[in-house]
């Protein structure tokens, strides 16, 4: 594989379970950490159109497979990626923020309505992509517009209407990196909206297993139902799914929570994902759709 030269860091054969909360899978065949929008836009120009590109945030809501990734992963790491203004109601953030960062700067500037961010742990490339949301709000609700990259290295503008949210879907390309993405709040009193970002951290410290190796939500809710409810209807909460030691599990605090206890493998943690669902399509007659994004190649 022929890769052009770079301004940031390039390499091969990386493994990547240190760079997701699973903590699990195989090696890229190549990463790329860009040192800024132009450096990846170069990248993208001259990378041979048949290299597959794939785009890793800080690993909270994905399962990297023991086989690895093929091609090239992309990761948006480092302070040119995570740069958050605010001006007036709007803020201005990088892919790279953390959506916690986002909530943050939101209460220092006075503005009300993306407290929510404070619950979601990841970067707001991946949100822009899913539509993140928690506690009763989503992106849609305060995104103005966001650019990216096509797979050409084109600059491409999306204003909110050009994404067709839906819940935790996009209609937006798969293949735009996402750049930076401005949202619009309300004026309010910095006090207030700290404490409403307060009461969401210690609400999720209090309801999520957050200190564990996990993927945030594994399943969407369906349609009238709560995905963590079937699962612990279905008798899944706490449960071991591997015999050995160091398999995957649904955590005790919340049941749409996988953790990696010990030493699971990606292939435990999917496998538990996927017997969870068919159980509970044969007992409940629900069919649960993942919210953890799985790439990669099966070992």
């Amino acid at each position: 594989m022929n890769l052009p030269e770079v301004r940031g860091k390039l390499l091969l054969n990386e493994p990547l379970g240190p760079y997701t909360w699973f903590r699990v899978g195989g090696a890229a065949d190549a990463l790329f950490i860009p040192a800024d929008a132009d450096d990846l836009a170069g990248f993208l120009k001259t990378l041979d159109p048949a290299v597959p590109v794939t785009v890793l945030g800080v690993g909270s809501n994905v399962i990297v497979r023991d086989g690895g990734v093929e091609g090239v992963v992309i990761r948006l790491a480092g302070r040119p990626w995570a740069q958050v203004t605010a001006e007036g109601d709007t803020i201005t953030a990088g892919a790279g923020a953390l959506d916690s960062m986002v909530a943050k700067a939101s209460a220092k500037a006075g503005i009300e309505g993306l407290e929510f961010y404070a619950g979601i742990p990841g970067t707001i490339g991946g949100a822009l992509t899913m539509n993140a949301g928690c506690y009763g709000a989503e992106s849609k609700d305060v995104l103005v517009s966001a650019w990216g990259l096509d797979r050409r290295g084109e600059r491409v503008d999306y204003a909110l209407a050009d994404f067709g949210y839906t819940y935790r879907h996009s209609e937006a390309p798969a293949d735009i990196i996402w750049v930076e993405a401005t949202y619009r709040g309300t004026p309010a009193d910095p006090a207030k909206v700290q404490a409403k970002i307060d009461e969401i951290t210690s609400r999720r410290e209090q309801t999520q297993p957050i200190r564990e190796k996990t993927g945030g939500s594994t399943f969407k809710n369906p349609p009238g139902h709560s995905s963590w409810k079937l699962v612990d209807e279905a008798g899944w909460r706490g449960r071991l799914h591997a015999v050995t030691g160091g398999g995957a599990k649904f955590s005790e605090l919340h049941s749409n929570f996988m953790i990696n206890p010990g030493e699971a493998t990606a292939a435990d943690i999917e496998g538990l994902g996927e017997a969870v669902r068919a159980d509970v399509l044969e007992k409940a007659g629900v069919q649960l759709e993942w919210e953890i994004k799985r790439i990669g190649r099966r070992s």
